[in-house]
């Protein structure tokens, strides 16, 4: 019997490819042609409140400029608001709309389906993955795992 190639792959690209794997078969499944992945981490750091765009570049770990033409794009396709922060002056606060929160409920029960889906054809409820990522990301972060940002 031959050996598996993929079990001498090394682990940043094992993750890199389960990553990409399960993103684009999530994003085949979700109806948001006019949405990238980029938009539903913007969606994710915006969801408890929302940032200013200064801020959302930070979590996103893009320039101001990148920030703030998202946040332009997002507006002008009605999944974010800008309204008046709460702090007062001129810093606006980019808040989700309804539509985005909508798309947010249905990514969700996507996403869920989906990894029920690949415990189902894998065998295992993939608590033993999530596990040992974990395990990995506190070893290399500790209690403050960093934000996941679109850098691929």
């Amino acid at each position: 019997m031959t050996e598996d190639p993929l079990a001498r792959t090394e682990l940043t690209f094992l993750l890199g490819m389960a990553f990409q794997l399960v993103l684009g078969e999530f994003l085949a499944r979700l109806d948001a042609a006019d949405l990238r992945p980029v938009h539903g981490l913007a969606f994710q750091a915006l969801r408890h409140g929302g940032l200013t765009a200064t801020e959302l570049a930070d979590v996103l770990g893009v320039t101001k400029q990148a920030a703030g033409q998202l946040v332009d794009e997002l507006d002008s396709k009605g999944y974010v608001r800008r309204v008046p922060h709460p702090a007062g002056g001129r810093r606006k606060l980019v808040v989700l709309t309804g539509r985005a929160e909508d798309h947010l409920m249905v990514a969700g029960h996507t996403m869920r389906t989906l990894e029920a889906e690949l415990a189902a054809r894998v065998g295992d409820d993939l608590g033993g993955l999530r596990h040992d990522l974990t395990r990995v990301i506190r070893a290399l972060a500790g209690d403050a795992p960093p934000p996941l940002r679109p850098i691929w």
